[in-house]
């Protein structure tokens, strides 16, 4: 995992909600504007991809990097945080 940032540390510190694309780590304004104009105003937007890819790091990288020219450490950046916001968020309850 790469270092992590104040973005990361802010973004997986509560639940996403309806926070815009450019909240996600790795993400900065033309990388953003890129996805904006796919149609990926929103970071769960792109949660949805990460999750249709099922958390697959090759995969999620790859889509990033080839559809959006996202740099290695962009992609990287924004699948470990969304990793993490899952295992924080979305981890299967067992007390019933």
């Amino acid at each position: 995992m790469s270092g992590i940032s104040q973005t990361f540390e802010n973004f997986v510190a509560e639940p996403m909600g309806d926070k815009a694309v450019t909240e996600l780590p790795g993400i900065g304004p033309t990388l953003g504007d890129r996805l904006i104009e796919c149609g990926f105003e929103k970071a769960y937007q792109v949660l949805g991809i990460f999750l249709l890819f099922a958390k697959d790091d090759d995969m999620f990288v790859m889509w990033l990097m080839e559809s959006f020219q996202a740099s290695f450490g962009q992609a990287i950046d924004c699948y470990d945080c969304l990793y993490r916001w899952c295992d924080l968020f979305l981890s299967a309850q067992t007390a019933f």
